[in-house]
């Protein structure tokens, strides 16, 4: 009989269980990441562009109201991610013997904490708006309140730094040390992961930079290819299917 078609050890549908459960909780932070940020350009370009201090209050309220939710919101998918990974290497380790190398897994890192770092800086303008609402007291503790949420933010980016580059330099110490398991055959690994998703999230990606680019001014799209772009990443990272 082929080893093919022996049935798979214990655990092993435990495993692509726990592996699928990891993917659909990255799937879930990284739609939060994107829609947040998408939401948060689109809002803003719109309310630069309104004409009169009635069309921009709405938009500026609903740019806040967007960062206010935001922020718990990736907090939580992140986490529920991060603990779903570890509880897969913790089980890949214990019935293989090994885990995947993960050498993506800083860059992955430093990519959500960028994203993290774009949402914040777009959360912080949102004083400027309503003062051109001309809600003049409402602004200016909104931005006592953005400037205490920046000194808090720039500890934390300092402490993740800190802790990314511990678990790099860990990390290439693993990858170069000899020997070490060479890991159980019947390990489903990843196998062949689904990439009809790829394409997805690759507009999503492009469709929120080129928002973000014209946040930062970097263009000037006309306001129905800003609404379209919007369109394009929150279809492309809702219907991801991984």
């Amino acid at each position: 009989m082929l080893l093919t078609e022996l049935p798979p050890p214990p655990g092993a549908h435990e495993v692509a269980g726990l592996r699928a459960r990891a993917r659909n909780a990255r799937r879930s932070a990284l739609v939060a990441l994107s829609t947040s940020i998408a939401l948060q350009a689109t809002a803003q370009l719109l309310a630069d562009r309104a004409a009169t201090r009635e069309q921009t209050l709405p938009l500026a309220v609903l740019s806040l109201a967007v960062f206010v939710v935001a922020l718990p919101t990736l907090a939580a998918t992140q986490y529920v991610w991060g603990a779903r990974a570890r509880h897969v290497r913790r089980r890949e380790r214990e019935l293989y013997a090994d885990v995947p190398s993960g050498r993506v897994r800083p860059l992955s890192r430093i990519c959500v904490a960028c994203c993290w770092a774009v949402t914040l800086l777009l959360g912080w303008t949102s004083p400027r708006f309503f003062r051109q609402a001309a809600w003049y007291a409402f602004a200016d503790a909104l931005n006592w309140a953005a400037e205490a949420l920046a000194v808090l933010s720039l500890s934390a980016g300092v402490l993740f730094l800190l802790w990314w580059a511990r678990e790099a330099l860990e990390m290439l110490t693993r990858v170069r040390r000899p020997g070490g398991s060479p890991g159980d055959p019947w390990d489903p690994g990843s196998g062949a992961r689904r990439g009809e998703g790829a394409v997805l999230w690759t507009g999503a990606i492009v469709a929120v930079a080129a928002l973000v680019g014209a946040r930062a001014h970097l263009w000037e799209p006309a306001t129905g290819v800003v609404y379209g772009l919007l369109t394009v990443a929150l279809v492309c990272g809702v219907v991801t299917d991984e």
